[in-house]
This record gives structure tokens, sequence and C-alpha cells, in this order.
């Protein structure tokens, strides 16, 4: 497992160069961003049609992901994308699929709302000759993408609980508090595990937790329960920045400012506070609204038969999982640029 999550990070490091700085040499494949020389990868080649599914945008995250994927599109002239409405009802997110099959699209760029329910029509367009780049959410079956383009859920509770622990370094009788997410989603269990596994590295545990539903208001709700459970909090790490915007909301009414917060997913509000020093928000933890981008880029390099440049291997990984890194004041103007309006 060690060794595992060792190599994806690698190869996360390396599609990072090609995705996200464009400060790889000219001889070598990647990406054109950040005002980096042009290099061979972005040199137009062979048409591809791609078409591109997702959730419906009801949170900043989601949005951006959409966004995304639009703006690194509009960058390749040799990409045509087609973006279909998106949609939290999987019968009717594979329909949309149907229609891409339907048609002969050279690769669809999909975030499943559902994966077990789109594996079936996922396979049925690989089956088709069509190259399946799966985004966020995994299918069922290996044979259902060509490639498969993941955050790293319990990395970010991890990351979160390092943050914590380096930030309570010799408070043994620190008490640490959790807003969690929508508990029955295993993301939301990876987030949990990786943040008690750091957090006992360093001796502390959450002591209160409380599970919001990733909106607005449940995060107001779950936060204000928490504040009236807890006399005292040292520090709070709540799992996504949307709902954040209720918690924030709740903790400016409860009017204590005793603790400090890391946030999660990585939102541009929660990244300007943290950049003014000036609220409780002292980190957040990044899971990347890229994805989506992340996966156009590799539709196209797998249709026109390209690698990553900074890769010897002549094909794309079969699997990326993106770092969560932990943005502070420190290094926050590294982030803002990629970061999503909550």
């Amino acid at each position: 497992m060690h060794f595992k999550r060792t190599a994806l990070l690698f190869v996360a490091s390396a599609l990072a160069l090609t995705a996200c700085t464009g400060n790889t040499p000219e001889n070598q494949g990647g990406g054109n961003q950040g005002g980096g020389a042009k290099v061979a990868n972005d040199e137009p080649g062979k048409k591809v049609v791609i078409g591109f599914s997702a959730p419906a945008a009801d949170h900043g995250w989601m949005a951006a992901i959409t966004d995304a994927a639009k703006k690194e599109a509009g960058k390749y002239s040799d990409v045509e994308l087609r973006v279909v409405e998106g949609t939290n009802d999987p019968n009717l997110q594979i329909s949309q699929v149907e229609t891409f099959i339907n048609d002969k699209v050279d690769a669809i760029v999909l975030l499943p709302f559902d994966g077990a329910a789109l594996t079936p029509v996922a396979l049925k367009a690989m089956k088709a000759g069509i190259t399946v780049i799966n985004v966020d959410r995994q299918f069922d079956s290996p044979f259902a993408a060509r490639s498969t383009v993941l955050g790293d859920n319990y990395g970010m509770g991890v990351s979160a609980g390092t943050y914590v622990c380096e930030r309570l370094k010799g408070k043994t009788d620190a008490v640490v508090a959790e807003i969690a997410g929508i508990d029955s989603l295993p993301l939301t269990q990876d987030r949990s595990k990786g943040f008690a596994d750091a957090l006992n590295g360093c001796g502390l545990k959450v002591a209160n937790r409380v599970a919001a539903e990733f909106t607005v208001e449940s995060g107001e709700k779950a936060a204000a329960n928490l504040l009236q459970a807890a006399r005292k909090i040292d520090a709070i790490w709540n799992h996504d920045d949307d709902q954040g915007v209720g918690v924030a909301a709740a903790v400016k009414n409860s009017g204590r400012n005793e603790f400090f917060m890391v946030g999660g997913a990585g939102s541009a509000n929660v990244m300007r506070e943290i950049k003014a020093d000036n609220g409780p928000h002292k980190a957040t933890v990044i899971y990347p609204s890229t994805q989506g981008a992340d996966g156009i880029r590799l539709a196209r390099l797998a249709v026109q038969e390209k690698s990553l440049g900074d890769l010897v291997e002549v094909e794309i990984p079969r699997e990326v999982q993106l770092y969560a890194p932990v943005v502070t004041k420190d290094n926050v103007d590294r982030y803002l640029p990629t970061a999503f309006e909550s």
C-alpha cells in the first residue's frame, strides 16, 4: 500500500508539472500554463472530439471541475469539446454517455455521479473503441476506463492532521474537533481515517466530531451543534470549504476565537482569509478542482498516442492520484490561481 501511494505521488508530481506549471524542457511534453515555454505536446495534432459529463454544478467545487475542463479544452485547436448539462440523475447521465457513443466521439471524460451505476455504459464505450477517462469517482471495473484521475481523500486527512500536530506541538491536552462531510460516503471515511492516523502520530485524537452534508446550510447547523457541545476547542478541521461557508457563519455567530481552523478542498474565499490572516482559517488542504482539466489533457494525449513528457513511459498512466498539499499564508499565492469560488 505504501509503495503504491509513493508511486502515485510520483506520477502526480509529473502530471503537476505538465498540467500546472509548464516548466518543462522544450523537447518534452506537457502544458503551456503559467507562461512556460511552448512544448512538444502543445503542438496541434490529430483532431480529438471529447465528450464531457459531470454532476450538476450545485456547489463551488463541482462548478469549478466543469469550468476548468472547458478552459483547458479551449487551449487546443485540435480539441472539440462537447459538454452536456450536469446532472445528479444517474439514468440521465447514462443516456448522455450513450449519445456520445452513438456520435462516435474519440474520448469521453466522465465524472460519474455514481461510479457503480455508470460502470456498464463506460464499459460499453471502451468496447466501442472510445477512450474513457474516469474522474474523481471510480468505476467498479478496471476495464471501464483507460485512465483514472483521482484526488487523495486519505491524504487530505493526513495533511490536515499533520498541520494540526505541527501547530499544536507539545500541547498534549489539546482539544481537536472535526466537521466531516456525509458519513456514509467512502471519501468522508477516508478523510477521517487519514486525519485520525496523523493525529495519532503526535499523541492527539479527535475529541469532538460532527458530520454535515457538503452544503452551506448543513455546515452551519453542524458547526453550531459542535460549538454548543464543546466548551473549549484548540483546532477544527472542516472537510469541505463549500460547507465551510456555513461553518464560518456559525463560528462568527458564536463569538468564539480560541481555536484555529483548517479547511478542506481549497476554495478561493478560504485562501483569501488565510492570506489576510485575519480570521480563524490558518490553512486549507487541497482536493484539486483541476481533475476535469487533467482528464481533458489525458484524453487528448491518449487519442493522439502521446505520453506525459516528464515520464519515460510511452503511454499515459493507468491511474493518477493528485497530491493533497496544505495551503498556508506562506504558500497561498501559489495555489490561489487554481482555487474555486464557494
